[in-house]
């Protein structure tokens, strides 16, 4: 797997992880400069098992700390994720 990269356009972002051919995202929608909301997190077959999905919520959570915004976790996996990790509720909104 690649490393995990980040992409903006406007109003909403993604976290892309790829594996060849496919390519794990979560989706986030951005408030403000200091809020977003997680909207979705998809990954496909071929990386289920691989902690894709995990390493996405990872680099959100990290990202957010470092740039001081909190997160709204709508997406249900996101916010499975949050539910594990308490450490992270310093992120949330």
């Amino acid at each position: 797997m690649s490393g995990i990269t980040r992409e903006v356009t406007g109003s909403k972002g993604r976290y892309v992880l790829r594996d060849g051919e496919a390519e794990a995202e979560l989706t986030y929608s951005i408030l403000s400069p200091s809020h977003v909301i997680a909207d979705h997190t998809g990954v496909p077959d071929a990386m289920r098992g691989t902690g894709a999905g995990k390493r996405l919520v990872e680099r959100l959570v990290a990202d957010a700390r470092a740039e001081g915004v909190k997160i709204t976790p709508l997406c249900p996996f996101v916010r499975a994720q949050t539910a594990r990790h308490p450490e992270w509720a310093d992120v949330l909104a």
